[in-house]
């Protein structure tokens, strides 16, 4: 049944990636396109690019257009809450371990240890969209205007992705 495969996909992709979004690219990729080959890469980057630029976190937006794509309404509300339950529980065991442990010394050194943990894995996301965006002089052109602009020139990011897209729609 494909509401109970969307469902279990996310869920283990909300069980088994931290630091974000944009951590959980990598293995929102392994679900939809290795293991299920739901969606080509051109259509995964497509709902990576409206993930980014409608409100919400990333993986949540992605979970509910990926499910929508396969399975409709109700293939949105699997995918959505499988990548949410794992957090929501998490979050709540933590949450009472914590308060209950929280003088303990080994507690401080896990979290030290996790924070670079998920640098890597946003770094390693950013390389495989990269390496899948970048076919040609005019991409590398629009990332660097984009970099220019948010980076050097401060511009709001809503600004820039209304720049980009005018851009590209002029370059392509």
């Amino acid at each position: 049944m494909i509401y109970l495969s969307l469902f279990w996909a996310f869920f283990k992709v909300g069980a088994f990636s931290f630091g974000g979004g944009y951590a959980m690219i990598p293995l929102i990729k392994k679900e939809i396109i290795d293991i299920h080959h739901w969606l080509s890469v051109d259509q995964f980057l497509d709902i990576i690019a409206i993930s980014q630029m409608t409100p919400g976190p990333i993986a949540i937006n992605a979970a509910t257009f990926v499910g929508y794509k396969v399975g409709g309404f109700w293939g949105s509300a699997a995918a959505t809450i499988g990548v949410t339950s794992p957090s929501f529980l998490i979050i709540i065991i933590l949450a009472l371990l914590i308060i209950r442990y929280r003088h303990l010394p080994w507690l401080d050194a896990f979290f030290k240890g996790v924070r670079p943990a998920v640098i890597a894995l946003i770094v390693q996301a950013a390389y495989s969209v990269g390496k899948s965006s970048f076919t040609g002089i005019k991409d590398m052109l629009v990332a660097a205007v984009v970099f220019v602009g948010l980076y050097l020139l401060k511009i709001n990011p809503l600004i820039i992705i209304v720049m980009a897209a005018i851009l590209g729609i002029v370059i392509y």
